[in-house]
């Protein structure tokens, strides 16, 4: 007989369901036992507030996905815009898809991308 051990969590991720780093995530959590609620932009968007501590903690240049599709098709001088806090968060609520995905929060930070290795620190 074995004993099934779950990683104890209170965590909120934030992405978009149909994201392959999202499912990347998601998947890694359910194979490891991890609680958590998740947060499809798509359907309850991104508030301000949030979107402002997270800039708070990582920085909103960390937060603004420059590599993704979202972010090529606008044009340049919407791009130019995107120069401090305020700007990058009316842009994200805005275009939810160009905020880099997913967004784990954890009781020790946030995590910005799927990275297991940092997933393990900051719920071990």
């Amino acid at each position: 007989m074995f004993v099934l051990i779950k990683l104890k969590s209170n965590m909120d991720i934030y992405g978009i369901k149909n994201c392959s780093t999202v499912k990347k995530a998601l998947n890694w959590l359910d194979e490891h036992g991890v609680s958590y609620v998740f947060h499809d932009f798509k359907k309850e968007g991104a508030s301000a507030d949030k979107l402002e501590a997270w800039a708070d903690e990582v920085g909103w240049e960390a937060l603004v996905n420059k590599r993704g599709t979202t972010w090529r098709k606008l044009d340049p001088e919407a791009q130019a815009k995107v120069s401090d806090q305020d700007a990058a968060i009316a842009l994200m609520q805005a275009h939810t898809s160009v905020i880099k995905r997913p967004v784990i929060e954890t009781e020790k930070g946030i995590i910005l991308g799927f990275d297991p290795d940092e997933l393990q620190r900051k719920l071990g």
